[in-house]
């Protein structure tokens, strides 16, 4: 009965570990999460150029996301940020109207619609993530070169599984 006991025990122990670890985990990427929006949010607004800086934190990311893959269709990009298309399309929209994306016919499929950044903003882009960059190369260089490979070597086992959508809360 003792050793049944114990083992429940180690059972219940070990439930305990993973929700403490998995809230720690998801409280921490939060919080970096959160940090690069305030630097992102602080380069858009200290750019010459105000349009950057009047965007959303949901249209800035569209937008990132839409950089980041250089076209894509409002399926795709749906997909990629967890929202509805006619959502997508909506935000989409907006941004067009405001010359931040643009729509424009597929070359290999006219029926397709893809989605890219308008060239007029990519240098301003390109600025904000170099900003972004710097934060982090400070953070790395804070942090040192051990605990650093440490974080990537890390960061490359999370990018693995989730490539390999091995996560069940994520195959919905």
């Amino acid at each position: 009965m003792a050793i049944y006991c114990l083992q429940i025990w180690e059972a219940l122990m070990t439930d305990q570990e993973v929700l403490d670890n998995a809230r720690y985990i998801f409280t921490s990427g939060r919080m970096i999460h959160d940090w690069v929006q305030r630097i992102t949010t602080g380069a858009c607004m200290n750019m010459s150029c105000g349009t950057l800086g009047e965007l959303s934190g949901p249209q800035m990311n569209m937008v990132m996301v839409v950089r980041v893959r250089e076209s894509v269709s409002v399926k795709e990009l749906a997909a990629l940020l967890g929202v509805s298309p006619p959502s997508v399309s909506s935000m989409v929209d907006r941004l067009v109207d405001r010359g931040l994306l643009t729509r424009t016919p597929c070359e290999k499929d006219r029926r397709r619609v893809v989605i890219q950044v308008a060239p007029e903003i990519k240098e301003d882009l390109a600025h904000v993530e170099g900003v972004v960059l710097q934060s982090f190369i400070e953070l790395v260089e804070a942090l040192g070169p051990e605990i650093t490979r440490n974080w990537c070597d890390v960061l490359r086992n999370i990018k693995d599984v989730l490539e390999k959508n091995q996560l069940s809360s994520i195959q919905r």
